[in-house]
């Protein structure tokens, strides 16, 4: 009869920690998922050093896609909260890891040269596995298009990645991001190369894009990394952060409505 009573008490204790039964036979029409974001990072790193940096440091990512052989790795539930993004903003929202998935891609990043910085270019079996992965998230939490960012645009003052050679067009060819309209963009360029707008013009359509910075109508070092992340996406070919027709034509498309096909 002893052996019996540390078994009793066990499960007179797990009773007492299961909580009250609860009905879930009904559903509330008015809810939607916490997540509105997808956050897109390399890792400036090899995958050893990847994992273990997203594992057993201080910061952590919902996802780690490897380059060579390709693979996922899920390492947090996206149910969960992942350190990913840091001090971060789009739009009207802020810190960013309370509201999104965070996918690192495994990449070298970049490399300081005498000739200049180097960035890495990405693999395209890591892409291909990466935009199947992004079909799912969008399709389990009805990710807008216009929330699958960049860290370097949800933090433009201290971040880069995922670099100018992340292939944002391939995205949008998979339906997953909207892309300015080539013509479109032709036709303004000619416009803006008569007369380039001023200052206060690219900070407010910059804003309305969708960057947050403070907005002080002088061109100042903020406002240029700012316009260096929006060059990385639409004109990587070059991305000095100086305004100019083609930025200024870019600029006014995808603030457009409705926004540009791909």
């Amino acid at each position: 009869m002893k052996s019996l009573l540390p078994l009793i008490g066990l499960a007179l204790l797990a009773g007492c920690t299961s909580g009250p039964p609860i009905d879930h036979r009904y559903a509330s029409v008015s809810q939607d998922s916490r997540v509105h974001y997808v956050i897109l990072h390399y890792t400036g790193d090899d995958f050893p050093r990847s994992l273990e940096n997203l594992t057993k440091g201080g910061v952590s990512s919902h996802y780690l896609i490897t380059d060579h052989p390709a693979a996922i790795y899920q390492l947090v539930d996206e149910h969960q909260r992942a350190y990913h993004a840091g001090i971060s903003a789009w739009g009207n929202d802020t810190q960013l890891n309370y509201s999104s998935i965070g996918i690192e891609l495994v990449n070298p990043g970049y490399q300081d040269t005498p000739q200049g910085r180097v960035f890495f270019g990405y693999a395209p079996e890591q892409i291909a596995l990466l935009i199947d992965l992004l079909k799912q998230i969008v399709a389990r939490h009805q990710i807008a298009p216009e929330h699958i960012l960049g860290h370097n645009e949800i933090a433009p003052q201290r971040k880069v990645d995922p670099g100018p050679l992340f292939p944002w067009r391939r995205l949008a060819q998979a339906g997953l991001i909207r892309w300015p309209a080539a013509d479109q963009v032709a036709q303004r360029q000619q416009t803006f190369e008569q007369q380039l707008p001023d200052i206060a013009w690219f900070q407010r359509k910059l804003l309305q894009y969708g960057y947050v910075f403070p907005c002080s109508d002088q061109w100042d070092e903020m406002t240029r990394k700012v316009l260096v992340a929006f060059q990385m996406k639409y004109r990587p070919s070059r991305f000095d952060g100086i305004p100019d027709a083609e930025t200024a034509a870019l600029l006014d498309v995808v603030t457009s409505e409705p926004f540009a096909n791909p």
